[in-house]
Parts: C-alpha cells; sequence; structure tokens
C-alpha cells in the first residue's frame, strides 16, 4: 500500500516525490557556499557559534568558498549532468547564515541565478534573528523568480534549557516570529531539528514536533546530533562522553516523530550527512542510506504512516 504523498514504500511525504510530482524529472540540490558568517560567531550574538556546528558552519558538502559562486554552481552541475542529463536544479545556499548581510549583499548573491538554465528554485538556510521585515520583502520579490522557493530556519529543539546548552543565542519566540513574517510573505518554510541533544528525551523531542504543527511549515528537516571535531561539543565530548543516541533509538524516535507529523509536511531530510574525516561519534550516522532503508522496512513491519496520530 502507498502512502498519500508517495508511489514507494515509503510511510511519509518525501522530498523526492514532491519534486517529481510537479516537476515530472529528477530534480537536484546544489549546496553552495556564499562566504556568508553568523551573528552567533563574529559577537554580535555570541562567539564560537552553536556547539555542535562545524567549522564550515553547517555546510561541509556545500561548495569551495575560495571559488565563485557561479563555478560552484557549474562544478556540481556538470558532475549529476554526467548521469541525469535532463535533470533540473535548486541552488542551495547552505553554508552559515545566508540573510545575515544588508539587501544589497543579498542581491549581489542571489540574482545571478534568476533565468539560469534549468534552475528551478532556490533554497537559502539562515537563523530566526536574521530575518526582519526588509529582508523579507526582497525574498519575497525574489521568490517570484523561481518555482520553488524556500527559506530553511534552524530551529533544533523547542526547549530555552536546551538552546541555551548548546549556545543557540536566539529564542524560540524570535522563531515563531520569523515563521509569521516569512508566511505572510507566502515564502515555503523549510524548519532544521536535531534529535539526541544533550539532556533531551524521547517526549521532548516529539514534543518538539507537537508544536511545529501548529505552525504553518512546508517542510522538515529532521537530523542526528552529529559530534564533530574541532566544535565545542566535540571537546566536550572528548573530555567526558555523554549518552548519544544509538542507530535504534533514533529509529525509533524519527519514526514516532513522524507519525505526530502533520501528513502535508515535507520531509527533507532523515538523519544527515557528515564529513567521515571530521566525525567523533557515532559512527552509524555514516550509513545514512541504510538508516532511511531501516526507517521505510520498521514502517512497514508497523504499517506505521506520517501523520497518523497527529493531533
Amino acid at each position: 500500500m502507498a502512502y498519500e504523498y508517495n508511489e514507494t514504500n515509503k510511510r511519509y511525504h518525501s522530498l523526492d516525490y514532491y519534486l517529481k510530482s510537479k516537476f515530472n524529472k529528477k530534480v537536484f540540490k546544489v549546496p553552495l557556499n556564499a562566504s556568508f558568517t553568523c551573528p552567533n560567531r563574529d559577537g554580535t550574538k555570541g562567539l564560537g557559534g552553536c556547539t555542535f556546528c562545524s567549522a564550515k558552519g553547517s555546510g561541509d558538502f556545500a561548495g569551495n568558498p575560495q571559488r565563485p559562486l557561479m563555478e560552484q554552481f557549474q562544478d556540481v552541475m556538470e558532475i549529476l549532468h554526467n548521469k541525469w542529463n535532463d535533470a533540473y536544479y535548486i541552488v542551495y545556499f547552505q553554508a552559515f547564515t545566508n540573510t545575515y548581510a544588508p539587501v544589497s549583499k543579498l542581491k549581489e548573491t542571489f540574482e545571478p541565478f534568476i533565468g539560469k538554465e534549468k534552475v528551478v528554485g532556490m533554497s537559502i538556510a539562515t537563523r530566526p534573528d536574521c530575518i526582519n521585515k526588509e529582508i523579507v520583502d526582497y525574498l519575497k520579490e525574489l521568490s517570484t523568480h523561481f518555482e520553488e522557493f524556500w527559506v530553511e530556519l534552524g530551529l533544533q529543539t523547542i526547549y530555552e534549557k536546551t538552546a541555551r546548552k548548546i549556545n543557540r543565542c536566539y529564542s524560540y519566540d524570535e522563531f515563531e516570529n520569523a515563521v509569521k513574517l516569512l508566511n505572510e510573505a507566502n515564502i515555503k518554510i523549510i524548519v532544521h531539528i536535531i534529535d539526541g541533544l544533550p539532556g533531551e528525551d524521547t517526549k521532548m523531542m516529539v514534543n518538539t514536533i507537537k508544536r511545529l504543527n501548529k505552525l504553518p511549515i512546508f517542510g522538515i528537516k529532521i537530523h542526528m546530533l552529529n559530534i564533530l571535531e574541532n566544535t565545542i561539543l566535540g571537546n566536550e565530548y572528548k573530555k567526558k562522553k555523554f549518552h548519544l543516541l544509538s542507530e535504534e533509538e533514533f529509529i525509533d524516535i524519527a519514526i514516532l516523530q513522524l507519525q505526530h507529523l502533520k501528513g502535508n509536511v515535507i520531509i527533507h531530510r532523515l538523519g544527515g550527512d557528515s564529513d567521515a574525516k571530521n566525525l567523533i561519534a557515532p559512527q552509524w550516522v555514516l550509513k545514512k542510506l541504510t538508516v532511511i532503508d531501516k526507517i521505510d522496512k520498521k514502517m512497514e513491519e508497523m504499517d506505521a504512516f506520517q501523520g497518523e496520530k497527529f493531533e
């Protein structure tokens, strides 16, 4: 039996299904590094960034910031084109905080991709405290040039106590305000959350999903906490190891979160990617496709579906 929003064995609303249904062909995200920084690194809000964040601003697989953006894009596109010569592309500004600049700088960064052949969308990763009315007004105008236009907000957790532990340096209220501004501009919102943050149990992780159900979000990324070299959290873990979710625990929690999540919210990521050279723990996250396959199989065995426990 196929899920309402899928035609495969998946029992959740996958991004692949959404894009293939709309464009009737393969669509790839092309991660780029536009050399932005972050208010949680330059001292405006904090120093050192979120405790889990890599030196590359969570853009470990984004392009080389030493190369111009269009060259970064061409490098990836040429590789993909050899296998899928008729694919479409979504340019993904992934590393650091991609609205942390004057609008003039944003225009220089984003607008060269308007009208570029086979580019059907743009996705911009940022922080909620780097969203304001002026920026949203610009993004609203920019969005009219693309068939898909997304803004990704890093939330990680609804809990302020956890947020302080991970040095997030913005409040949940700031997150909700950013969602409100973007939604009023009809901009699609993706929310990034992390499972396995220190001090959080299953109920807390599910409660983050339940709170998000009340907001007008388009998509979600459910990431497992990765402990990386050269991060604050990595240094803490080396001094005193703390509990990390096992593969089995993550699978069970992710399935429960999917069951509680509204059925129309699109799953943009389950698990996540890490650079093996910089990963301290857990090592099982390197087998991303295996983990996703296990989630799919277990949901089938349980006859579980996204949204079936939505209240």
